[in-house]
């Protein structure tokens, strides 16, 4: 199992604080926005004398709610096209356990969110990955690139779009390419969309239940992590018109008997947010996307594209090894008692070498702080041994 680039240096940024120094931690999309206060009033209000098991597929009353949500998005779903499950990484996990055999092959454009490979190795399954560049803002490559990775072997695509960890948004002709291979090859199609809310361009969000004579192919994969501010409830979905996929989906549930029932319950409450609130959550990641992407490549030698979702940014850095210099940050360096905590970008990659002097910084704290880090970060560049210009 790989470790995970964004949690591998906590130690370090604990031993740290421990020393005093006050850490930005850019490393992880944990949202610092306020959960909806339905969410933490249907929790504090809960009026049960049991705490009992739920349904292995999730409470109905949720799914039934949910299909009213998706269809916003134009997504026409039934309730039990909709499987609850202990947050979206348990829902890729099940998708690929059940839809993959050991030895099967996915292809999964680079770099990808690092916990996919971890999901694949537990399933026995063989990522194989294609790769996008930051000189092309991670754009998809041409279709012929994906045909040269297709064989007996292969049975699936996995994207994220909006993408964690490039917050690049896929555009109708990518996913058109997408389902034509899709089709040509009986793939499955792994969508993994948890950060629809989040798009700040006029481009439209295409859905993969969006694409035409697909259907039976696609496997969504969504969370209440990011939207709601709700990590910490563990509560995601796994969605499909595949009635074969969900039956063997659904042995994978029994075996963990149910999904959290307090998540549930908050995250049932969630769906009745006020647009103001989703608004404002909106409004406020748009005014920290540009302070971060200006004040990134206001900084000598260090250049980012500019997301057009999630809540991520994958920069480059003038440094020799973005794993060395984010550790040195936290183990070597500070500015005026702080440091900044980020993930280096060669985790999120499987290509050797791929990544070696980017990082991977999430927005997600205030803009107050993401100016200071980024001071900080300017003078850790500075003085940093390994600097490369």
């Amino acid at each position: 199992m790989p470790a995970s680039p964004i949690r591998k240096l906590a130690p370090l940024a604990d031993a740290a604080k421990q020393r005093g120094v006050h850490v930005f931690h850019l490393n992880i999309g944990q949202p610092d926005l306020p959960t909806p206060q339905a969410a933490i009033d249907a929790i504090r209000n809960i009026d049960r004398k049991v705490l009992e098991y739920s349904s292995s597929a999730g409470n109905r009353s949720y799914r039934e709610k949910l299909t009213h949500y998706y269809a916003k998005y134009n997504i026409c779903l039934e309730a039990d096209d909709i499987i609850v499950t202990t947050g979206g990484s348990e829902a890729v996990l099940f998708a690929f356990l059940s839809c993959l055999n050991p030895g099967d092959e996915i292809i999964v454009p680079e770099p990808a969110y690092a916990n996919y490979m971890a999901f694949a190795i537990s399933a026995g399954a063989v990522i194989r990955t294609i790769a996008t560049t930051i000189e092309e803002g991670f754009s998809l490559p041409k279709v012929e690139k994906f045909e040269e990775l297709i064989n007996e072997r292969t049975k699936g695509i996995l994207i994220c779009n909006p993408n964690n960890p490039t917050g690049y948004l896929y555009t109708r002709r990518e996913m058109d390419q997408i389902r034509d291979l899709v089709k040509k090859y009986d793939l499955f199609l792994f969508s993994d969309e948890v950060y629809r809310e989040f798009i700040y361009t006029g481009s439209p969000y295409i859905s993969a239940c969006h694409l035409e004579g697909i259907q039976n192919n696609v496997v969504l994969i969504d969370s209440v992590s990011k939207r709601y501010s709700e990590c910490g409830i563990r509560i995601g979905a796994l969605i499909t018109k595949n009635k074969e996929v969900r039956n063997a989906v659904m042995k994978f549930c029994q075996a963990r008997l149910s999904p959290p029932l307090i998540g549930q319950i908050a995250a049932e409450a969630s769906l009745d947010v006020s647009e103001e609130y989703s608004r404002e959550t909106y409004d406020e990641y748009v005014e920290r996307r540009k302070c971060l992407i200006d004040g990134l490549n206001r900084i000598p030698g260090v250049y980012s594209p500019i997301p057009m979702g999630a809540f991520y940014t994958v920069a480059r850095l003038p440094v020799d090894d973005s794993d060395k210099f984010c550790a040195w940050c936290l183990s070597d360096f500070e500015y005026e008692g702080e440091t900044v905590f980020m993930a280096p970008a060669s985790g999120f990659y499987t290509t050797p070498g791929a990544g070696y002097n980017e990082v991977r910084i999430a927005y997600v704290l205030k803009k107050e702080d993401l100016t200071r880090a980024l001071v900080v970060l300017s003078k850790a560049l500075e003085t940093y041994p390994g600097r490369t210009e």
